[in-house]
């Protein structure tokens, strides 16, 4: 397994992993999720890999087959009131094939995304979890993460 930058080749595998788990959500927020669309254009896809700010990794064996990605960002508040200058590095998806589950190419690209944080000076690595994906919570929980601020909500219909 190899872990790297996105490319445009990558696309097909990509999109696979992105309906993957814009199922995950739709099965367990189907008030919020809709189903069988697509999150990206192509051409969003391209614009999202060649954008140093929003760096996307992927995990390819050693056919290429994308096997799992992480889609990144880069956040920094300047000149807040109240918040610090820190940079972020916000982890906007993370996932791996659902076939490949258990191999610990999760664990990987995870510390790589880490890494590269380290690297790109950042303070450090945040991500947002649905709470009905109990399985990624508990992934991010025994990679040493910890909630930072958690979101509520009352539906009113």
């Amino acid at each position: 397994m190899t872990i790297r930058r996105a490319e445009t080749k990558d696309m097909e595998g990509v999109n696979k992993l992105l309906r993957q788990v814009l199922m995950i959500h739709h099965n367990g927020r189907p008030d919020i999720f809709k189903p069988d669309v697509k999150k990206y254009t192509d051409n969003e896809l391209k614009e999202i890999f060649s954008d140093d700010e929003k760096p996307v990794f992927v995990a390819v064996d050693t056919d290429e087959n994308v096997i799992g990605y992480a889609f990144c960002m880069f956040l920094q508040q300047k000149n807040s009131n109240i918040l610090t200058d820190i940079k972020t590095l916000y982890i906007d998806d993370l996932c791996v094939d659902e076939e490949k589950r258990g191999m610990h190419i999760g664990s990987k690209l995870y510390e790589y995304v880490i890494n590269y944080a380290k690297q790109s000076g950042c303070y450090n690595v945040t991500l947002n979890a649905w709470s009905c994906n109990e399985s990624a919570i508990r992934f991010y929980e025994k990679c040493g993460m910890v909630p930072q601020k958690i979101g509520m909500e009352k539906i009113l219909l």
